[in-house]
């Protein structure tokens, strides 16, 4: 039996995908609908969808306007999708939206902290609740998207692991919940890749540092930096692409028996080997240069 065989054909099937104007959604999105693939983009701007909706080569990707933070949004998305596919259900959820926000924990306001979780966990969950209803009849398929983060957290991005732990417990129990309807969930982790939202790092976490007292900046100004510079020079040098991550959504939505979880990139593979199998205090020492405060 060939690999071919052993995949489901995308033809006839519906997929929606959140945060799809730039970076690894955008390309997921693309990808979805060159192989066949009818696919509702996540945007959130209608200039956004528009820019999306010109590099779509197939009339089979259409712009959706959702802001996973907005119940309202959420709701008129949802009801969209349903009124185009009638009773024929989705197969596919790929929850991929979502921002990192870096900074020590003692500088991190409360406020970032709270954007950074309503983001990538409580608007994914809201999303999910909103397109249970059509992926139960449809049998279909609900893929999460977190990162290596959400296996080993780093120090400066604790708010942003946060947020990928919490996605892969998330991913656990709606797994074992919604086995009986038929609805599979599979998660991707996608390692380092030169996209957006590592490109806004520099500049999020320059106003935690500037936002905090300064007897507390110093203490954290030159390690951090130092941090977002080597993060910077680690995105650069990565090989993993864009289209490597979309070829992998891919493969969630069409196994015949999708993974629970997919790592995309030698780091993310990396760092989960490390999280089983190395104890806390090897993996802190390994750590520690990262948080050691500089000379001058």
């Amino acid at each position: 039996m060939t690999q071919q065989t052993r995949r489901i054909t995308p033809a006839g099937r519906t997929v929606v995908i959140t945060g799809a104007s730039t970076g690894l959604g955008r390309a997921a999105a693309l990808h979805l609908e060159q192989i066949g693939f009818q696919v509702f983009a996540g945007v959130r701007s209608a200039a956004d969808g528009e820019k999306l909706r010109a590099e779509s080569t197939h009339g089979r990707l259409f712009p959706l306007l959702i802001d996973v933070t907005r119940a309202k949004q959420i709701r008129q998305a949802v009801d969209e999708v349903t009124g185009r596919l009638g009773a024929t259900g989705l197969w596919g959820l790929v929850n991929n939206a979502g921002v990192a926000q870096p900074g020590p924990l003692e500088c991190l306001p409360a406020d970032a902290l709270r954007r950074q979780l309503e983001t990538n966990v409580i608007g994914q969950v809201a999303t999910i609740q909103g397109f249970l209803p059509l992926l139960r009849a449809g049998r279909g398929r609900i893929v999460n998207v977190t990162s290596g983060l959400g296996r080993v957290a780093l120090p400066y991005l604790g708010a942003y692991a946060a947020a990928q732990f919490a996605k892969e417990a998330i991913s656990d129990s709606l797994r074992r919940e919604l086995r009986p309807f038929g609805v599979t969930v599979s998660v991707v982790q996608p390692g380092a890749i030169r996209t957006p939202i590592w490109e806004k790092l520099d500049q999020a976490g320059a106003d935690v540092i500037d936002g905090a007292p300064e007897s507390t900046a110093a203490l954290y100004r030159r390690p951090f930096q130092a941090f977002l510079r080597g993060n910077a020079r680690q995105v650069r040098r990565s090989r993993t692409t864009p289209e490597r991550y979309a070829r992998t959504v891919a493969r969630a939505l069409t196994a015949t028996r999708p993974k629970t979880r997919y790592p995309v990139g030698p780091d993310v593979r990396f760092a989960s080997l490390a999280a089983r199998l190395l104890p806390d205090t090897l993996i802190d020492r390994n750590l520690a240069a990262q948080t050691r405060p500089r000379e001058g």
